[in-house]
């Protein structure tokens, strides 16, 4: 099967260029730049023409919980992945805290069967680390777990790892990657039982970010970074939300010029509701923005933009974490946490880029060449020659609005509804299969495990 995608804006690599690119199979085949339509093959099986949209590889997503085995009254893996296809997201790493938890070998080959039967996008996971099972980790494949993950000081699976001699035994002993959840658990219960003294036994939500403040990221995250440094591990901090935060982190870039396996030792993920919200959404949002680490300041989440150009943000995910809508009543304590963002991430930061807060090559960095050189991925992320052919072909100025019906997460509700995007996602390729199409997804096809070259 050949499609040729043709008269696109390409953007990939630092750089935006018209041209053509040739699908056979699974792979890009032939990129041809220009607009000399003399130059394209005669013998695709399919052409489309996508003369005013942009071509961008297919966001890798660094981070996302589609509650599989376990949870699937909230969401399940062919719902989300369904929901990531309509919204660019060709693929996902998926977090261990469901049930069973991801922290045996057992459990992690049982969710990589269930997702090569219901997933439609590529995928990977996350082994979970706890108190006692460091020795395990040296027995993981590098070439098909993306990496580990280690809940510091805050987990909302039972995964808290809090000893302080299992914390630099996962460090030290962990073959790749290590991701980590950073936030001071002394900290918030202090912060909690104060609140509680001076309103109620679940203060409103408004509240949120006073319990699990800054003080209680930084802690935590500056405590990973000297691990990591003392360990000589890679360490990967998730959904930085803090100005302080960035502080830890350096410009330093992933790889030169492009060119491969990453050399930076300590990165940090932004997911897009920081960059998104600031505190005073409570007002309006209430718990539908409730999250862990909770969105905090405006100045937080300018710095957090701020840091998604100057190189101390390296990828932007999601934290996809879909609940029942029932789920979320109450406040601090009795709300659940979390939100489903896979299906508008992509839309999220075209519209940052409208706005002038990074440009369009910088959202083909950070959602796709940043995770994809990070994780070290095998031939994903990029607009390349020989590349898996995962793209996604989206249109400016095609108005529409968020609605109840057009959300295809389990859980069925989404904070951004009633706000109007200006960008449309038009086309999905996974693998080079046309998955998604103008609001209609291939129902049949099924995805890939995610390979690393490590």
């Amino acid at each position: 099967m050949k499609i040729l995608i043709k008269n696109a804006i390409i953007v990939n690599e630092g750089k935006q260029v018209r041209g053509s690119v040739l699908i056979a199979d699974e792979q890009i085949a032939e990129i041809f730049e220009g607009t000399d339509e003399n130059l394209l093959p005669d013998d695709a099986d399919q052409t489309i023409d996508a003369s005013g949209m942009y071509l961008l590889p297919g966001v890798i997503d660094d981070h996302v919980h589609f509650r599989e085995p376990g949870l699937t009254h909230k969401a399940d893996m062919e719902s989300e992945s369904r929901a990531a296809a309509a919204g660019g997201v060709t693929s996902f790493m998926d977090m261990p805290n469901v049930k069973p938890l991801t922290t045996n070998l057992e459990n992690l080959e049982d969710k990589f069967r269930l997702a090569s039967e219901k997933s439609r996008v590529n995928y990977s996971f996350f082994f979970g680390a706890t108190n006692n099972n460091a020795d395990l980790l040296p027995q993981l494949d590098p070439k098909k777990i993306c990496g580990v993950k280690l809940f510091m000081g805050s987990s909302t699976g039972n995964m808290l790892v809090d000893q302080k001699e299992a914390l630099y035994e996962v460090f030290r002993k962990s073959p790749m990657l290590i991701m980590t959840h950073c936030e001071d658990s002394g900290i918030i219960s202090q912060n909690l039982s104060r609140c509680k003294e001076l309103y109620d036994e679940d203060p409103s939500v408004e509240h949120h970010p006073e319990i699990r403040n800054e003080e209680a990221c930084y802690r935590s995250s500056e405590l990973a970074v000297s691990l990591a440094r003392e360990t000589g591990a890679r360490l990967h901090i998730a959904h930085i939300s803090t100005a302080r935060e960035l502080d830890l982190l350096s410009n330093e870039a992933l790889s030169n010029d492009y060119s491969g396996h990453t050399r930076k030792q300590i990165t940090g993920e932004a997911c897009v509701a920081h960059l998104m919200y600031t505190q005073d959404d409570y007002k309006t949002l209430g718990t539908r923005i409730k999250c862990n680490p909770a969105i905090k300041t405006a100045a937080d989440r300018d710095a957090l933009r701020q840091a998604l150009t100057d190189g101390r943000i390296d990828v932007v995910g999601t934290d996809h974490a879909p609940h029942l809508l029932s789920e979320k009543n109450g406040g601090c304590v009795k709300a659940v946490s979390g939100m489903p963002m896979v299906q508008f991430s992509l839309n999220c930061m075209l519209e940052l880029a409208d706005q002038g807060i990074l440009p369009l090559e910088r959202v083909a960095d950070l959602m796709a060449h940043g995770p994809a050189t990070l994780f070290d991925i095998s031939r994903r992320g990029f607009v390349r020659k020989g590349y898996f052919a995962d793209l996604v072909l989206v249109q400016p100025e095609q108005p529409w609005t968020v609605t109840t019906d057009c959300i295809l997460s389990k859980c069925g509700w989404s904070p951004l509804e009633g706000h109007t995007f200006n960008w449309k996602v038009k086309y999905t390729f996974c693998n080079g299969h046309l998955l998604y199409q103008n609001g209609k997804i291939d129902e049949q096809y099924r995805g890939k495990a995610l390979t690393f070259e490590r």
